[in-house]
Order: structure tokens, then sequence, then C-alpha cells
């Protein structure tokens, strides 16, 4: 079972765990995330429970979507050919409705929201999951 971890400087909870990663990436989104790094640097994806596009994972560039208490730190996720892990982060509210299942970044073709970085490339990052144990 994941414990959540709550640093005494820092508010933010993370998920531990010995179990399978929470958060996996299939090829095509490690391919775009090398792209994107390329471009903008180091990366993180936030996911949130909004409607439409805010139920997508939207990447930014680290940093640029500032994280608080009401965010859980799911994953930092190492991608080869990018310096730096790809943080994953989800607002808690989500993570609630969403902890019993892993998570896969994949990528389909389309237009995301404008605020995530893949945006102008044509596709966009998508979130499948699967029961957590399967």
């Amino acid at each position: 079972m994941d414990r959540h971890e709550t640093k005494d400087a820092d508010p933010e909870v993370t998920v531990t765990g010995s179990e399978a990663p929470r958060v996996e990436l299939t090829p095509a989104a490690a391919r775009l995330l090398r792209q994107l790094s390329e471009t903008h640097g180091p990366l993180m994806f936030h996911q949130s429970g909004g409607c439409c596009d805010g139920s997508a994972p939207m990447c930014y560039p680290d940093g640029e979507f500032r994280t608080g208490q009401s965010d859980v730190h799911l994953a930092s996720l190492t991608v080869d050919g990018v310096a730096e892990p790809v943080a994953f982060w989800m607002s808690k509210s989500q993570y609630e409705l969403w902890s019993h299942t892993r998570l896969i970044v994949d990528v389909v073709p389309g237009r995301g929201s404008g605020f995530s970085l893949e945006a102008p490339e044509g596709v966009r990052f998508l979130i499948r999951s699967r029961l957590v144990g399967t």
C-alpha cells in the first residue's frame, strides 16, 4: 500500500511505495518528452480534475506550474536522453479518485490544450489507466 509523506520544510505530499510505478510513459510519450526537453529544458506534468482539457496531463517547463498543499507528487519520471527527471503532480482531489490506478502517459494525434507544451506539435498527452496490481 502506498503511504503519504509530508516533508517538514515542504508541505507538498509525495506518494511512495514498493509496488509497480504509479506513473509510466509509453515509448511515444518518452520520445515527445525528449523533443520537448530539447526546446524547453526541464519539464513537469500536472494532472488536474478539471473538465475538457483540464482532465488531460499538462506538460510545462519545470516550475512554471506552481504546486502546493493541494497537489500530490506521484513520480519523478526518468526518460532516456532527458537530463532531469520529469515530475508528475496531481491535484489531491483527483488523486483520491485515482489512487487505485496506475497512470500511463501516452500521446495521441490531435490538438490538446494551448497551455500544454505539446499543443503546437499537433499531438496531445493522454492518460490511460490500469488498476494497481494489473
